[in-house]
Protein backbone atom coordinates (compact mmCIF):
# COMPACT_ATOMS: atom_id res chain seq x y z
CA UNK A 1 0.00 0.00 0.00
CA UNK A 2 1.15 3.52 -1.24
CA UNK A 3 1.90 6.45 1.57
CA UNK A 4 -0.93 7.91 2.58
CA UNK A 5 -2.03 11.43 3.68
CA UNK A 6 -2.85 13.02 6.15
CA UNK A 7 -6.70 14.23 6.23
CA UNK A 8 -7.66 17.61 7.56
CA UNK A 9 -11.18 18.29 8.50
CA UNK A 10 -13.09 21.54 8.19
CA UNK A 11 -16.48 22.01 9.48
CA UNK A 12 -19.28 24.67 8.56
CA UNK A 13 -20.81 27.79 9.20
CA UNK A 14 -21.16 27.82 13.10
CA UNK A 15 -23.59 31.24 13.17
CA UNK A 16 -23.72 33.96 15.45
CA UNK A 17 -21.47 34.27 18.54
CA UNK A 18 -23.71 31.87 20.81
CA UNK A 19 -23.18 29.07 18.02
CA UNK A 20 -19.79 29.38 17.63
CA UNK A 21 -19.77 28.81 21.64
CA UNK A 22 -21.60 25.91 21.03
CA UNK A 23 -19.30 24.16 18.56
CA UNK A 24 -16.27 24.87 20.13
CA UNK A 25 -17.26 22.51 23.08
CA UNK A 26 -16.90 19.54 20.63
CA UNK A 27 -13.51 17.93 20.25
CA UNK A 28 -14.18 17.55 16.68
CA UNK A 29 -16.77 20.35 16.12
CA UNK A 30 -19.16 17.94 15.32
CA UNK A 31 -17.58 16.10 12.26
CA UNK A 32 -17.89 12.66 13.90
CA UNK A 33 -20.98 13.05 14.61
CA UNK A 34 -22.71 9.12 14.21
CA UNK A 35 -26.54 8.71 12.84
CA UNK A 36 -29.05 6.16 13.92
CA UNK A 37 -31.94 6.75 11.43
CA UNK A 38 -31.81 5.67 7.56
CA UNK A 39 -35.01 5.94 5.16
CA UNK A 40 -35.56 2.90 3.04
CA UNK A 41 -38.19 2.01 0.21
CA UNK A 42 -40.13 4.65 -2.38
CA UNK A 43 -42.16 6.13 0.97
CA UNK A 44 -38.53 6.54 2.95
CA UNK A 45 -39.73 4.92 5.73
CA UNK A 46 -37.22 6.03 8.92
CA UNK A 47 -35.31 2.75 9.67
CA UNK A 48 -32.79 1.77 12.65
CA UNK A 49 -29.24 1.85 11.24
CA UNK A 50 -26.43 2.63 13.57
CA UNK A 51 -23.48 4.74 11.61
CA UNK A 52 -20.95 5.23 14.11
CA UNK A 53 -19.28 8.56 12.06
CA UNK A 54 -17.02 8.57 9.59
CA UNK A 55 -13.04 9.63 11.96
CA UNK A 56 -14.41 6.16 13.38
CA UNK A 57 -15.01 4.59 10.55
CA UNK A 58 -11.73 5.70 8.95
CA UNK A 59 -10.06 4.30 12.11
CA UNK A 60 -11.27 1.45 11.74
CA UNK A 61 -11.67 1.21 7.91
CA UNK A 62 -8.34 2.38 6.72
CA UNK A 63 -6.36 2.49 9.64
CA UNK A 64 -5.78 6.43 10.39
CA UNK A 65 -4.95 7.62 13.95
CA UNK A 66 -6.49 10.41 15.33
CA UNK A 67 -4.02 12.00 17.45
CA UNK A 68 -5.62 14.34 19.94
CA UNK A 69 -3.06 14.15 23.28
CA UNK A 70 -5.32 17.35 24.79
CA UNK A 71 -4.30 19.83 21.83
CA UNK A 72 -4.01 18.40 18.42
CA UNK A 73 -2.04 21.36 17.32
CA UNK A 74 0.57 21.90 20.77
CA UNK A 75 1.10 18.05 19.84
CA UNK A 76 1.93 18.34 16.29
CA UNK A 77 4.37 21.20 17.60
CA UNK A 78 5.73 19.32 20.51
CA UNK A 79 7.13 16.17 18.00
CA UNK A 80 10.25 16.01 15.50
CA UNK A 81 9.72 16.87 12.06
CA UNK A 82 8.61 13.85 9.92
CA UNK A 83 7.90 11.81 13.04
CA UNK A 84 3.83 12.13 13.10
CA UNK A 85 2.43 8.76 10.98
CA UNK A 86 0.95 9.84 7.38
CA UNK A 87 -2.60 8.20 8.23
CA UNK A 88 -3.52 10.57 10.52
CA UNK A 89 -6.78 12.96 11.34
CA UNK A 90 -6.46 16.46 12.14
CA UNK A 91 -9.46 18.85 12.50
CA UNK A 92 -8.80 22.53 11.85
CA UNK A 93 -9.90 24.22 15.00
CA UNK A 94 -10.60 27.89 13.24
CA UNK A 95 -13.66 29.35 15.28
CA UNK A 96 -11.86 28.72 18.44
CA UNK A 97 -9.86 32.32 17.82
CA UNK A 98 -14.04 33.66 18.03
CA UNK A 99 -15.17 31.76 20.73
CA UNK A 100 -15.18 33.54 24.25
CA UNK A 101 -15.50 30.49 26.29
CA UNK A 102 -11.77 30.02 26.67
CA UNK A 103 -11.31 32.63 29.25
CA UNK A 104 -10.21 36.37 27.53
CA UNK A 105 -7.28 39.16 27.96
CA UNK A 106 -6.30 42.36 27.26
CA UNK A 107 -4.09 40.70 24.41
CA UNK A 108 -6.88 37.38 23.92
CA UNK A 109 -10.06 38.83 23.22
CA UNK A 110 -12.76 36.72 20.98
CA UNK A 111 -12.54 37.82 17.48
CA UNK A 112 -14.91 38.58 14.85
CA UNK A 113 -14.85 35.45 11.93
CA UNK A 114 -12.84 36.30 9.24
CA UNK A 115 -12.97 33.65 6.43
CA UNK A 116 -9.71 34.98 4.48
CA UNK A 117 -7.86 34.99 8.23
CA UNK A 118 -9.04 31.89 9.19
CA UNK A 119 -8.03 30.66 5.60
CA UNK A 120 -4.87 32.12 6.45
CA UNK A 121 -4.38 29.63 9.91
CA UNK A 122 -5.61 27.00 7.50
CA UNK A 123 -2.84 27.51 4.77
CA UNK A 124 -0.20 27.27 8.01
CA UNK A 125 -1.60 24.63 9.62
CA UNK A 126 -0.97 22.59 6.22
CA UNK A 127 2.47 23.37 6.14
CA UNK A 128 2.73 22.47 10.06
CA UNK A 129 1.06 19.05 9.04
CA UNK A 130 3.05 18.76 6.22
CA UNK A 131 6.10 19.17 7.95
CA UNK A 132 5.82 17.13 10.90
CA UNK A 133 4.56 14.43 9.27
CA UNK A 134 6.96 14.32 6.08
CA UNK A 135 3.62 14.19 3.35
CA UNK A 136 4.08 15.85 0.84
CA UNK A 137 0.36 16.86 0.29
CA UNK A 138 -2.44 16.44 2.39
CA UNK A 139 -6.41 15.67 1.48
CA UNK A 140 -8.90 18.41 2.78
CA UNK A 141 -12.49 17.31 3.90
CA UNK A 142 -15.14 20.28 4.66
CA UNK A 143 -18.62 20.76 5.39
CA UNK A 144 -20.73 23.20 3.69
CA UNK A 145 -18.76 26.62 4.23
CA UNK A 146 -15.61 24.53 5.63
CA UNK A 147 -15.12 24.07 1.57
CA UNK A 148 -15.48 27.78 1.06
CA UNK A 149 -12.18 28.24 3.43
CA UNK A 150 -10.44 25.88 1.92
CA UNK A 151 -11.13 27.47 -1.42
CA UNK A 152 -9.68 30.59 -0.34
CA UNK A 153 -6.30 28.97 0.83
CA UNK A 154 -6.05 27.23 -2.37
CA UNK A 155 -7.18 29.97 -4.71
CA UNK A 156 -6.24 33.10 -2.91
CA UNK A 157 -4.27 32.74 0.11
CA UNK A 158 -1.76 29.80 -1.25
CA UNK A 159 -1.38 32.34 -4.56
CA UNK A 160 -0.74 35.19 -2.58
CA UNK A 161 2.73 36.09 -1.11
CA UNK A 162 3.29 36.13 2.37
CA UNK A 163 2.57 39.54 3.83
CA UNK A 164 5.20 39.27 6.92
CA UNK A 165 7.78 38.25 4.74
CA UNK A 166 6.86 39.12 0.33
CA UNK A 167 8.22 35.41 0.05
CA UNK A 168 5.53 33.70 -2.31
CA UNK A 169 3.47 30.79 -0.97
CA UNK A 170 3.42 27.42 -1.98
CA UNK A 171 0.64 26.93 -4.39
CA UNK A 172 -2.47 25.03 -3.42
CA UNK A 173 -2.16 22.56 -6.23
CA UNK A 174 1.12 21.25 -4.38
CA UNK A 175 -0.44 21.33 -0.70
CA UNK A 176 -3.74 19.46 -1.28
CA UNK A 177 -3.54 15.70 -2.63
CA UNK A 178 -7.77 15.21 -3.03
CA UNK A 179 -10.80 18.02 -1.55
CA UNK A 180 -14.27 16.18 -0.66
CA UNK A 181 -16.57 18.43 0.14
CA UNK A 182 -20.22 17.99 1.42
CA UNK A 183 -23.02 20.47 0.94
CA UNK A 184 -20.67 23.17 -0.12
CA UNK A 185 -22.58 26.20 -1.20
CA UNK A 186 -19.69 26.29 -4.43
CA UNK A 187 -22.38 28.57 -6.17
CA UNK A 188 -23.26 30.77 -3.39
CA UNK A 189 -26.67 30.77 -1.35
CA UNK A 190 -29.98 32.13 -2.57
CA UNK A 191 -32.13 34.06 -0.17
CA UNK A 192 -35.54 34.74 -1.03
CA UNK A 193 -37.09 37.70 0.02
CA UNK A 194 -40.13 37.88 2.40
CA UNK A 195 -42.16 35.11 4.26
CA UNK A 196 -39.90 36.04 7.32
CA UNK A 197 -36.77 35.00 5.82
CA UNK A 198 -34.64 37.58 6.55
CA UNK A 199 -35.70 37.61 9.91
CA UNK A 200 -34.56 33.34 10.10
CA UNK A 201 -31.21 34.60 8.20
CA UNK A 202 -30.40 37.04 10.85
CA UNK A 203 -30.75 34.40 13.63
CA UNK A 204 -29.46 31.61 11.72
CA UNK A 205 -26.26 33.05 10.33
CA UNK A 206 -26.03 36.42 12.52
CA UNK A 207 -25.45 40.09 11.36
CA UNK A 208 -23.70 40.10 8.08
CA UNK A 209 -23.28 36.31 8.21
CA UNK A 210 -24.92 35.54 5.44
CA UNK A 211 -22.84 37.87 3.01
CA UNK A 212 -20.30 34.87 3.18
CA UNK A 213 -22.34 33.48 0.76
CA UNK A 214 -23.27 36.14 -1.30
CA UNK A 215 -21.65 35.77 -4.89
CA UNK A 216 -20.12 39.35 -4.79
CA UNK A 217 -18.51 38.31 -1.56
CA UNK A 218 -17.03 35.07 -2.69
CA UNK A 219 -15.38 36.68 -5.38
CA UNK A 220 -13.38 38.78 -3.14
CA UNK A 221 -11.98 36.18 -0.87
CA UNK A 222 -11.45 33.33 -4.21
CA UNK A 223 -9.41 35.54 -6.31
CA UNK A 224 -5.97 37.01 -5.57
CA UNK A 225 -5.23 40.21 -5.77
CA UNK A 226 -9.10 41.21 -5.07
CA UNK A 227 -10.57 43.36 -2.17
CA UNK A 228 -13.44 44.32 -0.41
CA UNK A 229 -15.34 46.99 -2.88
CA UNK A 230 -14.26 45.13 -6.27
CA UNK A 231 -17.43 44.00 -8.68
CA UNK A 232 -16.68 40.43 -10.17
CA UNK A 233 -16.32 40.34 -14.18
CA UNK A 234 -19.60 39.70 -15.82
CA UNK A 235 -18.35 35.93 -16.85
CA UNK A 236 -17.14 35.31 -13.39
CA UNK A 237 -19.02 32.26 -11.57
CA UNK A 238 -18.42 31.30 -7.86
CA UNK A 239 -18.35 27.28 -8.86
CA UNK A 240 -15.42 27.28 -11.31
CA UNK A 241 -11.60 27.05 -10.16
CA UNK A 242 -9.20 28.50 -11.80
CA UNK A 243 -7.18 25.38 -14.59
CA UNK A 244 -3.95 27.28 -12.45
CA UNK A 245 -5.10 27.02 -9.21
CA UNK A 246 -5.85 23.51 -8.82
CA UNK A 247 -7.08 20.22 -11.40
CA UNK A 248 -10.68 19.77 -10.48
CA UNK A 249 -10.18 16.40 -11.18
CA UNK A 250 -9.02 16.08 -7.52
CA UNK A 251 -12.14 17.49 -6.55
CA UNK A 252 -15.24 15.38 -5.27
CA UNK A 253 -18.83 17.25 -4.59
CA UNK A 254 -21.53 15.46 -2.95
CA UNK A 255 -24.49 16.89 -2.78
CA UNK A 256 -27.75 16.62 -0.69
CA UNK A 257 -31.10 16.32 -2.45
CA UNK A 258 -33.30 16.07 1.07
CA UNK A 259 -34.70 18.83 1.76
CA UNK A 260 -37.69 17.95 3.83
CA UNK A 261 -35.89 16.65 6.47
CA UNK A 262 -33.59 20.06 6.92
CA UNK A 263 -36.65 21.31 8.65
CA UNK A 264 -36.78 25.25 7.25
CA UNK A 265 -37.76 24.42 3.17
CA UNK A 266 -40.30 27.10 2.83
CA UNK A 267 -37.62 29.45 4.73
CA UNK A 268 -34.40 28.55 2.56
CA UNK A 269 -33.93 27.70 -0.80
CA UNK A 270 -37.29 25.26 -1.81
CA UNK A 271 -37.61 21.96 -2.52
CA UNK A 272 -34.66 20.98 -4.94
CA UNK A 273 -31.77 21.27 -2.13
CA UNK A 274 -30.32 20.29 0.78
CA UNK A 275 -32.88 22.50 2.75
CA UNK A 276 -30.42 25.21 2.70
CA UNK A 277 -28.15 24.75 -0.62
CA UNK A 278 -29.35 24.47 -3.66
CA UNK A 279 -28.71 21.62 -6.07
CA UNK A 280 -26.83 23.46 -8.57
CA UNK A 281 -24.79 25.15 -6.30
CA UNK A 282 -23.25 22.38 -4.51
CA UNK A 283 -20.86 21.47 -6.99
CA UNK A 284 -17.66 23.08 -8.47
CA UNK A 285 -17.78 22.64 -11.83
CA UNK A 286 -16.34 19.88 -13.51
CA UNK A 287 -15.33 18.22 -10.92
CA UNK A 288 -16.71 14.64 -9.85
CA UNK A 289 -20.11 14.69 -8.15
CA UNK A 290 -22.79 12.56 -6.37
CA UNK A 291 -25.85 13.16 -5.76
CA UNK A 292 -27.61 11.23 -1.93
CA UNK A 293 -30.98 11.96 -0.81
CA UNK A 294 -29.48 13.47 2.14
CA UNK A 295 -30.12 16.52 3.79
CA UNK A 296 -27.60 19.55 4.96
CA UNK A 297 -27.21 18.62 8.34
CA UNK A 298 -29.14 17.12 11.27
CA UNK A 299 -30.46 13.49 11.98
CA UNK A 300 -30.32 12.72 8.25
CA UNK A 301 -27.49 14.60 7.61
CA UNK A 302 -24.42 14.55 4.85
CA UNK A 303 -21.58 13.96 6.71
CA UNK A 304 -22.83 11.59 9.49
CA UNK A 305 -24.59 9.20 6.69
CA UNK A 306 -23.54 5.63 5.29
CA UNK A 307 -23.34 7.31 1.66
CA UNK A 308 -21.14 10.10 2.81
CA UNK A 309 -18.42 8.28 4.07
CA UNK A 310 -18.74 5.42 1.56
CA UNK A 311 -18.18 8.02 -1.53
CA UNK A 312 -15.63 10.08 0.59
CA UNK A 313 -13.86 6.42 1.14
CA UNK A 314 -13.83 5.22 -2.30
CA UNK A 315 -12.73 8.73 -3.36
CA UNK A 316 -9.21 9.06 -1.65
CA UNK A 317 -8.25 5.26 -1.02
CA UNK A 318 -10.23 4.24 -4.45
CA UNK A 319 -8.42 2.12 -7.38
CA UNK A 320 -10.82 2.60 -9.82
CA UNK A 321 -12.83 5.42 -11.33
CA UNK A 322 -15.88 4.28 -13.47
CA UNK A 323 -18.00 6.87 -15.33
CA UNK A 324 -21.25 6.08 -17.18
CA UNK A 325 -22.23 8.24 -20.27
CA UNK A 326 -25.44 8.41 -22.50
CA UNK A 327 -24.34 8.77 -25.72
CA UNK A 328 -25.95 8.76 -29.51
CA UNK A 329 -29.20 10.37 -28.28
CA UNK A 330 -31.80 10.55 -30.56
CA UNK A 331 -35.24 11.60 -28.88
CA UNK A 332 -38.52 11.47 -30.49
CA UNK A 333 -39.71 14.33 -33.03
CA UNK A 334 -42.54 16.11 -31.31
CA UNK A 335 -46.37 16.20 -32.29
CA UNK A 336 -47.37 19.92 -33.40
CA UNK A 337 -48.26 22.07 -30.44
CA UNK A 338 -46.67 19.52 -27.92
CA UNK A 339 -43.46 19.25 -25.78
CA UNK A 340 -42.08 16.29 -24.91
CA UNK A 341 -39.94 16.74 -21.64
CA UNK A 342 -37.94 13.23 -21.33
CA UNK A 343 -36.24 12.60 -17.99
CA UNK A 344 -34.02 9.54 -16.68
CA UNK A 345 -33.49 8.24 -13.12
CA UNK A 346 -30.34 7.24 -12.74
CA UNK A 347 -28.74 5.18 -9.15
CA UNK A 348 -25.51 3.94 -9.21
CA UNK A 349 -24.85 1.08 -6.28
CA UNK A 350 -21.81 -0.59 -5.44
CA UNK A 351 -21.21 -4.12 -4.19
CA UNK A 352 -21.27 -4.78 -0.76
CA UNK A 353 -23.25 -1.86 0.75
CA UNK A 354 -26.45 -1.18 2.02
CA UNK A 355 -26.81 2.29 0.35
CA UNK A 356 -26.76 3.95 -2.95
CA UNK A 357 -23.71 5.90 -4.10
CA UNK A 358 -25.54 8.35 -6.48
CA UNK A 359 -29.05 8.81 -6.85
CA UNK A 360 -30.46 11.54 -9.63
CA UNK A 361 -34.81 11.06 -9.08
CA UNK A 362 -37.66 12.73 -10.05
CA UNK A 363 -39.05 12.16 -6.93
CA UNK A 364 -35.92 14.36 -5.12
CA UNK A 365 -36.32 17.25 -7.88
CA UNK A 366 -33.36 16.00 -9.53
CA UNK A 367 -33.91 13.72 -12.46
CA UNK A 368 -31.27 13.43 -15.54
CA UNK A 369 -33.01 16.42 -18.29
CA UNK A 370 -32.63 14.39 -21.69
CA UNK A 371 -33.54 16.96 -23.16
CA UNK A 372 -31.70 19.91 -21.84
CA UNK A 373 -28.37 17.45 -21.86
CA UNK A 374 -28.54 16.70 -25.48
CA UNK A 375 -29.16 20.32 -26.06
CA UNK A 376 -26.01 21.58 -24.36
CA UNK A 377 -23.93 18.86 -25.09
CA UNK A 378 -24.80 18.49 -28.78
CA UNK A 379 -21.91 18.72 -31.13
CA UNK A 380 -21.03 20.77 -33.94
CA UNK A 381 -22.11 18.73 -36.09
CA UNK A 382 -25.62 18.36 -34.94
CA UNK A 383 -25.09 15.05 -33.16
CA UNK A 384 -25.92 14.25 -29.55
CA UNK A 385 -22.55 14.72 -27.67
CA UNK A 386 -22.42 12.67 -24.15
CA UNK A 387 -24.73 12.72 -21.46
CA UNK A 388 -23.47 12.08 -18.41
CA UNK A 389 -25.51 9.70 -15.76
CA UNK A 390 -22.94 8.96 -12.94
CA UNK A 391 -19.24 8.93 -11.64
CA UNK A 392 -17.76 6.81 -9.02
CA UNK A 393 -14.81 5.41 -7.64
CA UNK A 394 -14.15 1.25 -6.66
CA UNK A 395 -12.04 0.08 -4.23
CA UNK A 396 -9.74 -2.51 -4.76
CA UNK A 397 -11.69 -5.39 -4.25
CA UNK A 398 -8.86 -7.32 -2.04
CA UNK A 399 -9.14 -4.52 0.62
CA UNK A 400 -12.58 -5.10 1.02
CA UNK A 401 -13.45 -6.97 4.36
CA UNK A 402 -16.57 -9.60 4.17
CA UNK A 403 -16.49 -11.47 1.19
CA UNK A 404 -18.11 -15.17 1.75
CA UNK A 405 -15.65 -17.67 2.29
CA UNK A 406 -14.22 -19.19 -1.10
CA UNK A 407 -14.94 -16.24 -3.09
CA UNK A 408 -12.30 -14.50 -4.85
CA UNK A 409 -12.22 -11.10 -4.15
CA UNK A 410 -11.44 -10.11 -8.33
CA UNK A 411 -13.53 -8.00 -9.52
CA UNK A 412 -15.36 -4.98 -8.27
CA UNK A 413 -19.26 -4.95 -8.95
CA UNK A 414 -21.14 -2.01 -9.39
CA UNK A 415 -25.32 -1.48 -10.81
CA UNK A 416 -26.24 1.37 -13.08
CA UNK A 417 -30.29 1.38 -12.88
CA UNK A 418 -31.85 3.52 -15.75
CA UNK A 419 -35.58 4.49 -15.90
CA UNK A 420 -36.31 7.25 -18.45
CA UNK A 421 -40.12 8.24 -18.71
CA UNK A 422 -41.67 11.67 -20.37
CA UNK A 423 -44.35 14.26 -19.58
CA UNK A 424 -46.62 16.24 -21.90
CA UNK A 425 -46.43 19.80 -22.01
CA UNK A 426 -49.04 21.80 -24.25
CA UNK A 427 -48.80 25.73 -24.44
CA UNK A 428 -46.51 25.92 -21.27
CA UNK A 429 -48.85 23.82 -18.77
CA UNK A 430 -48.15 19.96 -18.74
CA UNK A 431 -51.43 18.02 -19.48
CA UNK A 432 -52.32 14.03 -17.88
CA UNK A 433 -54.43 12.91 -20.75
CA UNK A 434 -52.49 9.50 -21.42
CA UNK A 435 -50.09 9.77 -18.04
CA UNK A 436 -49.39 6.57 -16.04
CA UNK A 437 -48.40 7.63 -12.36
CA UNK A 438 -45.27 5.36 -11.67
CA UNK A 439 -44.80 3.91 -15.04
CA UNK A 440 -41.87 4.18 -16.89
CA UNK A 441 -41.43 4.26 -20.44
CA UNK A 442 -38.22 1.97 -19.77
CA UNK A 443 -36.22 0.65 -17.02
CA UNK A 444 -33.17 -1.43 -16.78
CA UNK A 445 -30.66 -2.04 -14.90
CA UNK A 446 -27.19 -2.65 -16.28
CA UNK A 447 -24.69 -4.81 -13.84
CA UNK A 448 -20.69 -4.01 -14.28
CA UNK A 449 -17.76 -5.98 -12.78
CA UNK A 450 -14.49 -4.46 -13.36
CA UNK A 451 -11.26 -5.89 -12.31
CA UNK A 452 -9.27 -8.87 -12.82
CA UNK A 453 -10.09 -12.48 -14.51
CA UNK A 454 -9.94 -16.04 -12.87
CA UNK A 455 -6.74 -16.50 -14.80
CA UNK A 456 -3.68 -16.14 -12.38
CA UNK A 457 -1.06 -15.01 -15.24
CA UNK A 458 -3.85 -12.49 -16.55
CA UNK A 459 -3.02 -9.43 -14.70
CA UNK A 460 -4.62 -6.88 -16.80
CA UNK A 461 -7.72 -4.40 -16.42
CA UNK A 462 -11.10 -5.99 -17.46
CA UNK A 463 -14.79 -5.19 -18.08
CA UNK A 464 -18.33 -8.11 -17.40
CA UNK A 465 -21.67 -6.06 -18.28
CA UNK A 466 -24.88 -7.30 -18.68
CA UNK A 467 -28.45 -6.35 -18.66
CA UNK A 468 -30.34 -7.62 -15.56
CA UNK A 469 -33.27 -8.29 -17.62
CA UNK A 470 -31.46 -10.65 -19.76
CA UNK A 471 -29.80 -12.60 -16.46
CA UNK A 472 -31.60 -15.91 -15.64
CA UNK A 473 -31.94 -16.08 -12.09
CA UNK A 474 -30.03 -14.49 -9.28
CA UNK A 475 -26.94 -11.96 -10.04
CA UNK A 476 -25.50 -12.82 -7.15
CA UNK A 477 -24.69 -16.67 -8.42
CA UNK A 478 -22.78 -15.18 -11.47
CA UNK A 479 -19.54 -13.80 -10.75
CA UNK A 480 -18.39 -12.21 -12.81
CA UNK A 481 -21.73 -11.06 -14.40
CA UNK A 482 -21.04 -13.08 -18.04
CA UNK A 483 -18.30 -15.68 -18.92
CA UNK A 484 -16.64 -12.95 -21.65
CA UNK A 485 -15.36 -9.68 -20.76
CA UNK A 486 -16.00 -6.50 -22.96
CA UNK A 487 -13.81 -5.80 -25.68
CA UNK A 488 -12.47 -2.93 -24.28
CA UNK A 489 -10.66 0.60 -26.64
CA UNK A 490 -8.07 2.94 -24.97
CA UNK A 491 -8.15 6.69 -25.07
CA UNK A 492 -6.58 9.64 -22.93
CA UNK A 493 -9.61 8.80 -20.37
CA UNK A 494 -9.08 5.07 -19.75
CA UNK A 495 -10.18 1.74 -20.95
CA UNK A 496 -13.77 2.48 -22.58
CA UNK A 497 -16.84 0.33 -24.46
CA UNK A 498 -19.76 1.08 -25.97
CA UNK A 499 -22.94 -1.21 -24.62
CA UNK A 500 -25.85 -1.24 -26.64
CA UNK A 501 -29.03 -0.58 -24.96
CA UNK A 502 -31.59 -3.35 -24.77
CA UNK A 503 -33.82 -3.14 -28.12
CA UNK A 504 -36.90 -2.25 -26.82
CA UNK A 505 -35.75 1.63 -25.89
CA UNK A 506 -34.23 2.49 -29.37
CA UNK A 507 -37.38 3.55 -30.38
CA UNK A 508 -37.46 6.05 -27.16
CA UNK A 509 -33.41 6.95 -27.57
CA UNK A 510 -32.75 6.36 -30.77
CA UNK A 511 -31.47 3.51 -32.97
CA UNK A 512 -27.33 4.84 -32.14
CA UNK A 513 -27.94 5.31 -28.37
CA UNK A 514 -25.51 3.45 -26.16
CA UNK A 515 -23.82 3.81 -22.38
CA UNK A 516 -20.17 4.76 -22.90
CA UNK A 517 -18.53 2.95 -19.70
CA UNK A 518 -15.19 3.99 -18.93
CA UNK A 519 -12.75 2.82 -15.98
CA UNK A 520 -9.56 3.91 -15.56
CA UNK A 521 -6.88 3.49 -12.34
CA UNK A 522 -7.23 6.13 -9.94
CA UNK A 523 -4.78 6.93 -6.90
Amino acid sequence: MSERSPIIYLRGYAGPPSGVDKQVDDPFYGLNSGATHIRVGGEGTPRFYQFEGPLLRLMNDEDYQLLVRGDQQAYLHSQADGEVPHASIWVHRFYDYAASTFGTSVTQAPEEFDLEKAAERLYDFVQLVRRKTGAPRVHLVAHSMGGLLARCMIQKVSRTADPSTGEPRIPGSELVDKFFTYGTPHGGIAFDIGGGLVDWAMETFGPGGSEIFAPDRMYVYLTPGASDGDDPPPDWRPHDIPAEAFDVRRIFCLVGTNAADYGLVEKAVGPRSDGLVHIDNAYVRNAHRAFVHRSHSGRYGLVNSEEGYQNLRRFLFGTYHVRADLRGLELPEQRPGESWVWQSDVRLAVRGLPTVMHEQRASHYCPVQLNQEVAQHGGTDGDAGPVPLATAFLLDPMRVRGFREGRPPLRSRYTLALRVFHLVERRGRFFWDDHLEQVADWEDTLIVDVGRHDHESDTGLHMWTAWNSGVPGSIDAMDPIVEEPYRLAEDVEGLHAEIPLPEVVRPILGPEACLRLTVSRFG
